[in-house]
Protein backbone atom coordinates (compact mmCIF):
# COMPACT_ATOMS: atom_id res chain seq x y z
CA UNK A 1 0.00 0.00 0.00
CA UNK A 2 1.48 3.31 -1.22
CA UNK A 3 2.15 6.46 1.47
CA UNK A 4 -0.78 8.08 -0.04
CA UNK A 5 -3.33 6.16 1.54
CA UNK A 6 -1.66 5.87 4.99
CA UNK A 7 -1.53 9.73 5.07
CA UNK A 8 -5.21 9.95 4.49
CA UNK A 9 -5.78 9.99 8.44
CA UNK A 10 -4.32 13.60 8.86
CA UNK A 11 -5.99 14.72 5.27
CA UNK A 12 -9.89 13.96 5.95
CA UNK A 13 -10.23 17.59 6.84
CA UNK A 14 -9.04 18.68 3.51
CA UNK A 15 -10.12 15.72 2.09
CA UNK A 16 -13.95 17.02 2.48
CA UNK A 17 -13.40 19.87 1.33
CA UNK A 18 -12.46 18.35 -1.99
CA UNK A 19 -9.36 19.88 -2.80
CA UNK A 20 -7.12 16.07 -1.91
CA UNK A 21 -9.54 14.47 -4.00
CA UNK A 22 -8.38 13.43 -7.67
CA UNK A 23 -10.91 14.18 -10.16
CA UNK A 24 -11.64 12.48 -13.54
CA UNK A 25 -14.21 12.00 -16.33
CA UNK A 26 -15.70 8.18 -16.06
CA UNK A 27 -18.03 6.99 -19.29
CA UNK A 28 -21.03 4.53 -18.25
CA UNK A 29 -18.25 1.51 -20.34
CA UNK A 30 -15.17 2.95 -22.24
CA UNK A 31 -15.77 0.65 -25.42
CA UNK A 32 -19.14 0.97 -27.29
CA UNK A 33 -20.70 0.06 -30.47
CA UNK A 34 -21.61 3.02 -32.90
CA UNK A 35 -24.22 4.97 -32.21
CA UNK A 36 -24.68 4.41 -28.47
CA UNK A 37 -25.09 7.39 -26.28
CA UNK A 38 -24.14 6.93 -22.58
CA UNK A 39 -23.18 9.02 -19.30
CA UNK A 40 -19.82 10.24 -19.22
CA UNK A 41 -19.96 11.56 -15.50
CA UNK A 42 -17.60 13.89 -13.64
CA UNK A 43 -16.27 12.11 -10.67
CA UNK A 44 -14.42 12.82 -7.65
CA UNK A 45 -13.22 10.90 -4.88
CA UNK A 46 -9.81 8.84 -3.68
CA UNK A 47 -8.47 4.97 -4.76
CA UNK A 48 -10.43 5.27 -8.30
CA UNK A 49 -13.33 5.32 -6.73
CA UNK A 50 -15.63 7.97 -6.91
CA UNK A 51 -18.89 10.31 -6.08
CA UNK A 52 -20.72 12.64 -8.74
CA UNK A 53 -18.70 15.90 -8.77
CA UNK A 54 -22.32 17.72 -8.64
CA UNK A 55 -23.32 18.22 -12.22
CA UNK A 56 -23.48 22.22 -11.64
CA UNK A 57 -23.60 24.10 -14.49
CA UNK A 58 -21.90 27.02 -13.14
CA UNK A 59 -18.49 24.86 -12.08
CA UNK A 60 -18.49 24.27 -15.98
CA UNK A 61 -16.05 26.48 -18.25
CA UNK A 62 -15.74 23.76 -21.19
CA UNK A 63 -17.06 20.63 -21.93
CA UNK A 64 -16.71 18.97 -25.43
CA UNK A 65 -16.26 15.52 -27.38
CA UNK A 66 -13.70 15.07 -30.21
CA UNK A 67 -14.15 12.65 -32.21
CA UNK A 68 -11.71 10.44 -34.79
CA UNK A 69 -12.76 12.78 -37.66
CA UNK A 70 -11.05 16.51 -37.35
CA UNK A 71 -14.37 17.69 -38.31
CA UNK A 72 -16.33 15.20 -35.91
CA UNK A 73 -16.97 17.09 -32.51
CA UNK A 74 -19.50 18.08 -30.15
CA UNK A 75 -19.91 21.04 -27.59
CA UNK A 76 -21.12 19.29 -24.68
CA UNK A 77 -21.08 22.49 -22.09
CA UNK A 78 -24.32 24.02 -20.97
CA UNK A 79 -25.53 27.27 -22.22
CA UNK A 80 -24.46 30.31 -20.74
CA UNK A 81 -26.95 32.37 -18.23
CA UNK A 82 -28.75 28.76 -16.76
CA UNK A 83 -29.58 29.52 -12.90
CA UNK A 84 -26.25 28.15 -10.81
CA UNK A 85 -28.08 25.29 -9.39
CA UNK A 86 -29.12 24.16 -12.76
CA UNK A 87 -27.41 20.64 -13.89
CA UNK A 88 -26.09 19.68 -17.06
CA UNK A 89 -26.22 16.78 -19.26
CA UNK A 90 -23.93 14.19 -19.20
CA UNK A 91 -24.86 12.02 -22.15
CA UNK A 92 -22.80 11.57 -25.04
CA UNK A 93 -23.67 10.47 -28.58
CA UNK A 94 -20.71 8.27 -30.05
CA UNK A 95 -22.17 8.08 -33.69
CA UNK A 96 -18.42 7.17 -35.59
CA UNK A 97 -16.75 4.37 -35.30
CA UNK A 98 -12.59 5.07 -33.58
CA UNK A 99 -11.46 6.53 -30.48
CA UNK A 100 -12.82 9.60 -29.03
CA UNK A 101 -11.90 12.19 -26.68
CA UNK A 102 -14.02 13.65 -23.91
CA UNK A 103 -12.43 16.92 -21.54
CA UNK A 104 -14.15 19.28 -19.29
CA UNK A 105 -12.52 22.16 -17.62
CA UNK A 106 -13.78 23.89 -14.62
CA UNK A 107 -13.86 27.31 -13.47
CA UNK A 108 -11.85 28.85 -10.77
CA UNK A 109 -12.70 27.35 -7.25
CA UNK A 110 -11.33 28.69 -3.50
CA UNK A 111 -10.55 26.94 -0.82
CA UNK A 112 -8.62 28.11 2.38
CA UNK A 113 -6.89 25.52 5.01
CA UNK A 114 -4.96 25.68 8.08
CA UNK A 115 -1.82 26.14 8.14
CA UNK A 116 -0.53 22.03 8.98
CA UNK A 117 -3.04 20.80 6.35
CA UNK A 118 -2.20 23.10 3.65
CA UNK A 119 1.82 21.80 4.66
CA UNK A 120 0.26 18.31 4.75
CA UNK A 121 -1.28 18.55 1.02
CA UNK A 122 1.67 20.40 -0.56
CA UNK A 123 3.87 17.10 0.35
CA UNK A 124 1.54 14.86 -0.34
CA UNK A 125 1.01 16.21 -3.93
CA UNK A 126 4.64 16.85 -4.50
CA UNK A 127 3.85 20.72 -4.87
CA UNK A 128 7.88 21.98 -4.09
CA UNK A 129 6.77 25.68 -5.40
CA UNK A 130 4.83 26.93 -2.50
CA UNK A 131 6.44 24.49 -0.02
CA UNK A 132 9.47 25.96 -0.92
CA UNK A 133 8.28 29.83 -1.07
CA UNK A 134 6.29 29.17 2.07
CA UNK A 135 9.31 28.65 4.06
CA UNK A 136 11.50 31.27 2.30
CA UNK A 137 8.70 33.54 3.22
CA UNK A 138 8.12 32.76 7.09
CA UNK A 139 4.61 31.58 6.35
CA UNK A 140 4.60 28.32 7.51
CA UNK A 141 2.46 29.17 10.05
CA UNK A 142 0.01 31.32 7.57
CA UNK A 143 -3.14 29.70 6.34
CA UNK A 144 -3.66 27.97 2.93
CA UNK A 145 -5.31 30.10 0.26
CA UNK A 146 -5.74 28.59 -2.59
CA UNK A 147 -7.36 28.77 -6.41
CA UNK A 148 -8.04 25.61 -8.19
CA UNK A 149 -9.13 24.41 -11.75
CA UNK A 150 -9.79 21.37 -12.96
CA UNK A 151 -8.80 19.44 -16.41
CA UNK A 152 -10.32 16.20 -17.07
CA UNK A 153 -9.93 14.05 -20.24
CA UNK A 154 -11.21 10.73 -20.99
CA UNK A 155 -10.63 8.27 -24.09
CA UNK A 156 -13.36 6.26 -25.38
CA UNK A 157 -13.63 3.16 -27.88
CA UNK A 158 -15.90 2.98 -30.41
CA UNK A 159 -16.15 -0.20 -32.45
CA UNK A 160 -12.95 -1.47 -33.80
CA UNK A 161 -9.36 0.58 -32.91
CA UNK A 162 -8.34 2.58 -36.01
CA UNK A 163 -5.74 4.82 -37.08
CA UNK A 164 -7.47 7.90 -36.12
CA UNK A 165 -5.60 10.58 -33.64
CA UNK A 166 -7.98 12.06 -31.97
CA UNK A 167 -6.42 10.62 -28.74
CA UNK A 168 -3.26 13.17 -28.69
CA UNK A 169 -4.84 15.68 -29.49
CA UNK A 170 -3.43 18.80 -27.51
CA UNK A 171 -6.11 21.51 -26.52
CA UNK A 172 -4.14 23.75 -25.05
CA UNK A 173 -4.88 23.31 -21.35
CA UNK A 174 -3.27 25.17 -18.92
CA UNK A 175 -2.06 21.57 -17.62
CA UNK A 176 -3.14 18.02 -19.24
CA UNK A 177 -2.09 14.80 -19.86
CA UNK A 178 -1.87 13.91 -23.86
CA UNK A 179 -0.75 9.65 -24.82
CA UNK A 180 1.68 9.44 -27.59
CA UNK A 181 -0.01 6.33 -28.71
CA UNK A 182 -3.65 4.78 -28.57
CA UNK A 183 -4.00 2.79 -25.68
CA UNK A 184 -7.13 0.83 -27.12
CA UNK A 185 -4.40 -0.54 -30.21
CA UNK A 186 -1.76 -1.59 -27.98
CA UNK A 187 -1.29 -5.15 -27.03
CA UNK A 188 -0.81 -6.63 -23.72
CA UNK A 189 1.87 -5.66 -21.80
CA UNK A 190 2.91 -2.84 -23.93
CA UNK A 191 4.23 0.37 -23.16
CA UNK A 192 2.16 3.63 -22.83
CA UNK A 193 4.07 7.11 -23.20
CA UNK A 194 2.28 10.44 -21.46
CA UNK A 195 3.21 13.48 -22.17
CA UNK A 196 2.45 15.89 -19.06
CA UNK A 197 2.36 19.41 -20.34
CA UNK A 198 1.92 22.73 -18.55
CA UNK A 199 0.79 25.73 -20.77
CA UNK A 200 1.80 23.48 -23.75
CA UNK A 201 5.56 22.75 -22.53
CA UNK A 202 6.67 19.77 -20.97
CA UNK A 203 5.91 19.86 -17.13
CA UNK A 204 10.05 18.28 -16.20
CA UNK A 205 9.15 16.46 -12.82
CA UNK A 206 5.70 16.15 -12.16
CA UNK A 207 4.72 14.36 -9.71
CA UNK A 208 1.83 11.61 -11.34
CA UNK A 209 -0.21 9.28 -10.10
CA UNK A 210 -1.47 6.03 -11.36
CA UNK A 211 -4.41 3.79 -10.67
CA UNK A 212 -5.14 0.60 -12.53
CA UNK A 213 -8.44 -1.15 -11.49
CA UNK A 214 -7.97 -5.19 -11.27
CA UNK A 215 -10.65 -7.67 -12.72
CA UNK A 216 -11.76 -10.04 -10.10
CA UNK A 217 -12.97 -7.28 -7.52
CA UNK A 218 -8.72 -7.67 -6.23
CA UNK A 219 -7.36 -4.31 -5.18
CA UNK A 220 -6.75 -1.35 -7.24
CA UNK A 221 -2.67 -1.42 -8.39
CA UNK A 222 -1.84 2.38 -7.41
CA UNK A 223 2.11 3.81 -7.95
CA UNK A 224 3.28 7.22 -8.18
CA UNK A 225 5.99 8.16 -10.48
CA UNK A 226 7.59 11.53 -12.13
CA UNK A 227 7.25 12.66 -15.33
CA UNK A 228 11.50 13.18 -17.02
CA UNK A 229 13.10 15.95 -18.48
CA UNK A 230 11.24 16.03 -21.78
CA UNK A 231 7.55 15.83 -19.73
CA UNK A 232 7.17 12.31 -20.60
CA UNK A 233 6.04 9.33 -18.60
CA UNK A 234 6.13 5.78 -19.51
CA UNK A 235 3.31 3.29 -18.26
CA UNK A 236 3.26 -0.27 -18.67
CA UNK A 237 -0.45 -1.69 -19.76
CA UNK A 238 -0.77 -4.93 -18.27
CA UNK A 239 -4.57 -5.63 -18.54
CA UNK A 240 -7.48 -4.30 -19.29
CA UNK A 241 -7.71 -1.45 -16.45
CA UNK A 242 -9.73 1.27 -16.83
CA UNK A 243 -6.67 3.20 -15.46
CA UNK A 244 -6.93 6.52 -13.77
CA UNK A 245 -3.82 9.26 -14.63
CA UNK A 246 -3.38 12.21 -12.71
CA UNK A 247 -1.40 15.36 -11.45
CA UNK A 248 -1.74 18.51 -10.10
CA UNK A 249 0.38 21.41 -10.98
CA UNK A 250 0.41 24.85 -8.31
CA UNK A 251 1.99 28.47 -9.11
CA UNK A 252 1.97 31.77 -7.47
CA UNK A 253 -1.47 33.41 -8.09
CA UNK A 254 -1.54 35.82 -10.66
CA UNK A 255 -2.40 39.20 -8.95
CA UNK A 256 -5.92 39.30 -10.43
CA UNK A 257 -6.66 36.47 -7.63
CA UNK A 258 -4.61 38.08 -5.15
CA UNK A 259 -7.52 39.51 -2.93
CA UNK A 260 -8.68 35.67 -2.37
CA UNK A 261 -5.88 33.37 -3.25
CA UNK A 262 -1.99 32.98 -3.08
CA UNK A 263 -1.70 29.97 -5.13
CA UNK A 264 -3.19 28.94 -8.29
CA UNK A 265 -3.47 24.99 -8.75
CA UNK A 266 -4.46 22.86 -11.68
CA UNK A 267 -5.48 19.61 -11.80
CA UNK A 268 -5.12 17.18 -14.64
CA UNK A 269 -6.34 13.65 -14.86
CA UNK A 270 -6.38 10.92 -18.26
CA UNK A 271 -8.99 8.01 -18.02
CA UNK A 272 -9.20 5.19 -20.21
CA UNK A 273 -9.50 1.61 -20.30
CA UNK A 274 -6.30 -0.81 -21.71
CA UNK A 275 -5.78 -3.48 -23.91
CA UNK A 276 -7.98 -6.82 -23.96
CA UNK A 277 -6.30 -9.89 -22.40
CA UNK A 278 -7.53 -12.80 -24.54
Amino acid sequence: MSKRFFALAPLLALASAGLAHEFWLQPARFRLAPGDTVNVRPLVGEHFQGAPWGNRASKILAFARYGPAPADSTNLAPAPGGAPADTFRTAVAFARPGTHLVVLRSNLAFIELPAAQFTAYLREEGLELPLRRRQERGQQAQPGREAYRRCAKALVQVGAPAADTAYRRVLGLPFELVPEQNPYRLAPGAALTVRVLRAGQPARGALVQVWETQPDGLPTKHFTTHANQNGRLLLRLSGPGPYLVAAVDAAEAPMALRARADWLSTWASLAFAGPVVR
